[in-house]
């Protein structure tokens, strides 16, 4: 699809509007890179998936999406020996949970294998792997942080840790409470320094309390001492602190072969996840556009049953019925400024994008959309001052090149085609676009002011008129659009 048209008629907000519902930031990615497809089939399938999504939050709400992490590095790195953070290992629970729990739900409420396949066959890919996240919970209480019951060993040298803990804090204690060595010390309290149990002594007395200075206050005043009657005691905690680390590294590593082992279900659980999350996601946005899925055909034939731009707010949006490809293949739309053209030029464009993208239309049931090749647009003003272009020359470089790509499934959108210049020869220009886009068979629709172009679809087979309805009594538009009737630009 043409990158300018796509942006011309603000196709990018609506997949930021559908990257907004996703749960995951992969899923996020993948929306964002959404394009519009011109496979009648591919469009089909995506619009399945939205309708089934549709159906199943409308009956149930929408599954219970946990996070989902991005496990390829997890994998890389279990299948090299190496072992997995805690953290890490956090991660590959959580999105062993979030697989388990969509699929439960889904499989549960999608209904016979027939009525939403598509999400049940999904679901169904999806593997639980309980054992392994049942290790992971049972052995991981944190980012960083191992669980006592993670192993027999892990769990005995914690408690000797303690118990080690226990006998300095009592030793230290017996010596800060000692009332001979009370007036050495700066505070009559227990800290650590280098890892090490230390008590603060005054600078002044330091030979007073024998052992071994680990640390100096920031003024010199204080320097804190391991006593001698602990050194050993603490020696001992430090190697139990070693031999914890060293169970530690045994624990992760033993949990990380059991990743190994499941690395290609974790990566495919993850890729299914994200095409669950993205369809979903079409579901919602479908909810909160009120939107329908319409009927596609490859025929050019387009039919917007009370058309609305999901980028107007909808309790002032005018809806349009609009319609194309039947017994003719132009449209010019003419009428007063401000009256409304724009929008309808831009709803027709936007919501022919979204359908082709595999989202449901604000536009009642019943809508029609083709799936065009492409879909471009001239609508706007591109001035270019950095390529000295005026507003009429950017207008023509731009359409020279629809006209130089365009083939039988284009749709075509002009705004206010043929003006900018002297109007005898807008029109005439204006006239000879149109009539090539006619011969050439290419669905168009058109703005204008030009008279010279109404007459000449009044006078062509295939070509029709329409309006924006303007009230001349209240002078002003009621935005509504009139296919048949010409109208009057009420200058």
């Amino acid at each position: 699809m043409n990158p300018r048209s796509l942006r011309v008629l603000e196709l990018p907000k609506i997949i930021e509007m559908l990257a907004e519902l996703v749960s995951c930031s992969l899923s996020r990615q993948r929306v964002l890179d959404l394009e519009p497809s011109g496979d009648l089939e591919v469009v089909r399938e995506r619009l399945r998936e939205t309708d089934e999504a549709s159906a199943l939050i409308m009956r149930h709400s929408s599954p219970p999406f946990g996070p989902v992490y991005d496990l390829k590095p997890h994998a890389k790195i279990s299948s090299i020996g190496s072992f997995l953070s805690p953290g890490q290992l956090m991660e590959v629970s959580d999105s062993l949970r979030t697989a388990r729990n969509v699929r439960q739900f889904i499989v549960k409420n999608a209904g016979e294998g027939s009525e939403m396949p598509i999400l049940k066959g999904l679901a169904e890919v999806l593997v639980p792997v309980k054992a392994l996240e049942d290790t992971i919970n049972n052995a991981i209480l944190g980012e960083n942080l191992v669980s006592d019951n993670a192993s027999h060993a892990l769990k005995k040298i914690r408690r000797e840790i303690e118990n080690k803990h226990q006998a300095i804090r009592n030793k230290l204690d017996s010596i800060i409470r000692d009332t001979s060595n009370q007036k050495y010390l700066q505070d009559a309290l227990v800290t650590i320094r280098q890892d090490r149990f230390v008590v603060p002594v005054k600078s002044e007395y330091k030979h007073m309390i024998k052992g071994l200075v680990h640390d100096q206050s920031g003024s010199g005043s204080t320097l804190y001492i391991e006593p001698l009657a602990i050194v050993e005691l603490n020696n001992s905690l430090k190697e139990l602190r070693l031999e914890e680390q060293e169970e530690i590294v045994n624990i992760l590593t033993e949990i990380t072969a059991e990743v190994a082992e499941s690395a290609e279900v974790l990566l495919s659980n993850q890729e299914t996840l994200i095409q669950l999350d993205i369809i979903l996601a079409k579901g919602k946005l479908a909810h909160k556009m009120k939107a329908t899925s319409p009927e596609l055909n490859l025929e050019g034939k387009i039919r917007l049953k009370n058309g609305r731009h999901p980028l107007i707010d909808p309790k002032a949006v005018v809806p349009s019925n609009f319609w194309i490809g039947d017994t003719f293949k132009t449209l010019l739309i003419t009428g007063p400024n401000t009256g409304g053209k724009t929008v309808t030029l831009k709803t027709v464009g936007l919501l022919t994008l979204m359908a082709q993208c595999g989202l449901h239309i604000p536009a009642d049931h019943g809508s029609k959309i083709a799936v065009f090749d492409q879909v471009f647009a001239d609508i706007g003003d591109e001035q270019s001052i950095e390529q000295s272009l005026s507003t009429f020359s950017s207008h023509m470089t731009n359409i020279v090149d629809i006209l130089n790509h365009v083939d039988a499934n284009s749709l075509v959108l002009f705004d206010e085609l043929g003006a900018g210049t002297d109007p005898t020869e807008g029109a005439a220009l204006a006239k000879a676009i149109l009539t090539k886009l006619f011969d050439w068979k290419v669905t168009t629709v058109a703005t204008t002011h030009y008279s010279e172009l109404k007459e000449f679809a009044l006078v062509t087979p295939g070509v029709e008129n329409a309006s924006v309805e303007f009230n001349v009594e209240t002078l002003s538009p009621t935005y509504k659009l009139l296919i048949g009737v010409p109208g009057k630009s009420n200058a």
